[in-house]
């Protein structure tokens, strides 16, 4: 049977594996996975492995002086993982580490690229339970050749998934009213606004309702409240500011309700927000991109999580860029990633996407 997600029982020696992307080169992606790899709750919580250029790494691991080594693996369990040994799965372009920080780069959209393609194949192929991912910049990516939007639409495409999500996810605590912390999932994702709204249908809307709710009920046990956005302003007063509360978004929560899912909206945002916050919701279902992402990280921007819905694999990730203008100053906040390892191991230990995890409750 499956175990809550917020499940505090000490994961013990079987604990999952997970691979940890370094993201793109001239980003943060390398330093952060460095800087978490030392706290020695992260071992507790899963077996590491990093994958991307090793020399990044090498170098990451000496701006944050950890005095960890890291050694070039063939194999997911070749070596063990601990704060001072980083077992490295090696991939991307020869000539990574000469991309300058904060530059947009081709070599390092293709660093980034191998490495969330190889951790993902891994996963697919049931050779390590979890894949935490740093983050790539879409320029550099584009500049490399490959035209997708970001993590979550190049993963759905290698898992063949047509029904996905991405979610922003924030524990349990301060300042939020839910035990069990608060997920907002997007209808529409990484698109021109413009475009987002075009591409709103009843049908997408109530496939985002349905992986939120399974999402929320594998974290408490039981189904969560969902609060559902409006679009337009005071949610469109009566259709005076904009239909699409009446045409899109009211059918699907009522297709939602008559499947016994715990809905109520659309809702104005501004007081939405408000509300989940307090408590009355465990999840939000956003209709855009910013709708969704300006409260969560208002919210707790350095303990939100980036989780990918509808995938056979888990997936988690950092709620934050590459941040061009900390890389490679010791700067960069780490609390993320810590936060989106520990995600990504419960999710693991919990059993996800249908199959069983290496770690069984």
């Amino acid at each position: 049977m499956a175990r809550p997600v917020g499940d505090d029982t000490i994961l013990g020696m079987n604990t999952p594996r997970i691979a940890l992307t370094l993201g793109d080169p001239a980003g943060i992606g390398p330093e952060i996975v460095a800087g978490a790899w030392a706290r020695p709750e992260v071992h507790a919580w899963c077996r590491p492995i990093a994958v991307g250029p090793a020399e990044v790494l090498r170098r990451a691991v000496a701006l944050r002086r950890t005095g960890a080594k890291v050694v070039v693996i063939d194999a997911p369990d070749e070596v063990a993982p601990s704060p001072d040994v980083i077992p490295c799965l090696s991939c991307g372009p020869a000539d990574a580490c000469a991309v300058n920080p904060g530059a947009i780069d081709a070599r390092a959209g293709q660093a980034a690229y191998e490495a969330v393609v190889l951790a993902a194949r891994l996963a697919l192929q049931g050779r390590i339970d979890a894949l935490v991912t740093a983050p790539l910049h879409k320029e550099a990516l584009h500049l490399a050749g490959y035209p997708y939007p970001g993590h979550t639409e190049i993963l759905a495409d290698l898992c063949g998934t047509r029904e996905f999500a991405m979610m922003l996810y924030l524990g349990p605590g301060e300042p939020l009213g839910s035990p069990a912390g608060l997920a907002v999932v997007h209808v529409t994702l990484h698109t021109a606004l413009r475009r987002a709204i075009d591409e709103l249908s009843e049908d997408e809307v109530l496939i985002k309702l349905r992986l939120a709710d399974r999402f929320m009920t594998r974290v408490q046990g039981a189904r969560p409240r969902i609060g559902v956005c409006a679009l337009n302003p005071h949610g469109g007063e009566g259709g005076l500011f904009g239909d699409e509360e009446r045409r899109i978004i009211r059918p699907a929560v009522e297709r939602g309700l008559a499947e016994g899912m715990n809905i109520l909206g659309p809702l104005p945002t501004d007081t939405l927000m408000v509300r989940a916050r307090d408590g009355e919701f465990e999840a939000v279902v956003a209709m855009y991109h910013d709708q969704g992402h300006i409260a969560l990280k208002l919210l707790g921007m350095h303990r939100a999580v980036n989780v990918t819905l509808g995938l056979p694999i888990v997936r988690t990730s950092v709620a934050h860029g590459t941040a061009f203008d900390l890389a490679w100053q010791g700067r960069a906040e780490i609390g993320s990633m810590l936060e989106a390892i520990r995600v990504a191991a419960r999710l693991a230990f919990a059993g996800d996407g249908g199959r069983p995890s290496a770690a069984k409750p």
